[in-house]
């Protein structure tokens, strides 16, 4: 039976790694919902392979601001073509390759920015010649402020699994509008074992896109290489 597992940054890290960084082509704007009347950008995915560089309309999506719902969707199905199978669309999502400057030292994983899943070139080369699947990254466009440094890749991780209903009970329903699902992680999650990728080791959460989920393939591979800068922790599953 497979085993899932939440990974984090290290609270104490021995590395010294920063950025100032964004996404080339911005993202998706936030929503104002006619129906909750919540306005907000809560999609922290990103999809780096995302290429907008020949299309005259990217510039709809440089800046970010809410739009009012009917726009919100006119906007998500424009640049619909241009995501990778699978993609998930909310308020917020985030486009293209991480642009911008870095410094410090930096360990085998950079987790410690929300929604940032970065790895050196070199520890996901020897995660996937040990069979871990599903790991598809994209060279962060980085300028570094030093000599020799390490190349980054931003891992394009998809939400796919979501937490069981046991452990969140009250859990408010979803706008059936929008979909606004506004509620705190839990200090105990469990996952919905039906809803866990089976041709992945490594995911998002489709109900808290900050929160990374592997298999313990992926944690199996990561501890017999020694990676490092990475916390891990045992998730249940019912």
């Amino acid at each position: 039976m497979t085993r899932f597992y939440e990974l984090r940054a290290p609270r104490d890290s021995q590395y010294t790694g920063d950025l100032a960084a964004r996404h080339k082509w911005g993202s998706l704007p936030g929503l104002r919902c006619p129906e909750c009347g919540a306005t907000w950008a809560g999609g922290l995915a990103a999809y780096p392979s995302v290429d907008l560089s020949a299309w005259d309309e990217r510039g709809l999506y440089a800046r970010p601001r809410p739009e009012p719902f009917d726009e919100f969707v006119r906007l998500c199905s424009l640049v619909q073509p241009f995501l990778p199978v699978g993609a998930r669309l909310r308020p917020g999502t985030r486009l293209g390759p991480l642009v911008g400057t870095a410094e410090g030292t930096f360990g085998s994983f950079f987790l410690h920015s929300p929604g940032l899943n970065l790895i050196r070139r070199e520890a996901l080369e020897r995660l996937r010649a040990e069979g871990v699947r599903g790991l598809r990254g994209v060279r962060a466009e980085l300028v570094f402020q030093q000599p020799a440094p390490p190349e980054l890749v931003e891992l394009e991780l998809f939400p796919r699994g979501r937490l069981h209903p046991e452990c969140t009970p009250e859990r408010p329903p979803a706008c059936p509008k929008c979909g606004r699902d506004s509620f705190p992680f839990p200090d105990e999650p469990v996952l919905e074992g039906n809803s866990l990728p089976t041709d992945a080791d490594l995911f998002l959460l489709s109900d808290f896109e900050t929160i990374r989920i592997a298999t313990d393939r992926f944690v199996d591979a990561v501890r017999r290489l020694t990676l490092d800068d990475i916390d891990i922790r045992e998730v249940a599953v019912r």
